[in-house]
């Protein structure tokens, strides 16, 4: 990611998401809290994005489109809960990104159905590209 206020809108769309049940779970916000750091966003600042509203910034490419949904997917495990609301909402959100809807179901029931939610990325993009032929 180039500019900080990529980094800001990444983690705002996956804090708005990760509260969607009405909950932040210390599991999510240590979840969020440590892309934060891969992202080179300080505490104080990554705290107060919890108090700013999201803005409306299309991701540009596919693969950002992807990778932005695989994150939120991952997102939605990492408490050891999936609520209903969270799978209604990533699915609305993949269909407002454009993706298609038939990769982004298989990709969460293999999330969903796995020991483990996560899923190679090349595994992810050959789900995607499946769907492309």
């Amino acid at each position: 990611m180039k500019s900080f206020e990529e980094k800001r809108n990444l983690l705002l769309e996956m804090i708005a998401f990760s509260t969607i049940d009405g909950q932040l779970h210390r599991r999510e916000y240590n979840f969020l809290l440590l892309i934060a750091q891969e992202l080179n966003i300080n505490k104080d600042v990554f705290n107060d994005l919890f108090h700013q509203e999201l803005p409306q910034t299309p991701l540009k490419s596919e693969f950002e489109r992807i990778q932005q949904f695989y994150r939120l997917a991952l997102l939605m495990h990492s408490d050891g809960t999936l609520h209903a609301k969270e799978e209604e909402a990533i699915q609305q959100i993949s269909l407002n990104m454009g993706l298609n809807p038939v990769a982004t179901n298989r990709i969460l029931k293999i999330m969903k159905s796995g020991s483990s939610p996560i899923i190679s990325p090349d595994r992810i993009l050959s789900i995607f590209q499946e769907q492309h032929n």
